[in-house]
């Protein structure tokens, strides 16, 4: 599996290609590689730091999330989710027809955070909920701060 790091406003990331999809990113550096990025490795660095920049609402890449067939439903989902807005765990669960925790679960397995807009589910009430990325709530509070949702 190839990847790329990346130093972001949210900490390092580290983007993982398999068989031409972007499959996960992490918080972290990997080791050290001596293989060169991909180009749609670079493509999702290039288009992640336009995010960061505030140039990109929408991300275009070949998306691969590994999981299981509920955590691919929740995460497509949560992909449908525009820019700049939010929705509930509540809701969201009513739509898929499943149980708030539920759906929370597949959101903290979600193994593209940032291209996958899991930080867009909030709890009731405007609640922050949870968070995987590497500062947790003050991480997702900087996504939605720069998405203009808060």
């Amino acid at each position: 599996m190839s990847y790329i790091a990346y130093n972001s406003p949210v900490g390092p990331l580290t983007l993982f290609e398999e068989d031409g999809a972007i499959v996960a990113v992490e918080w972290g550096w990997p080791p050290d590689s001596t293989e060169p990025p991909s180009p749609l490795l670079e493509r999702a660095r290039d288009q992640l730091e336009a995010y960061f920049e505030g140039k990109l609402t929408q991300f275009d890449l070949p998306l691969e999330p590994a999981g299981t067939a509920f955590q691919k439903k929740v995460w497509q989902a949560l992909a449908q989710i525009p820019f700049g807005a939010t929705r509930s765990y509540a809701e969201l669960a009513t739509e898929l027809g499943t149980a708030p925790r539920a759906l929370g679960g597949a959101c903290g397995r979600n193994p593209l955070p940032i291209l996958i807009p899991c930080h867009r589910v909030l709890a009731a009430k405007g609640g922050m909920g949870g968070y995987s990325g590497m500062d947790g709530i003050d991480t997702k509070r900087f996504l939605l701060n720069l998405e203009g949702a808060l």
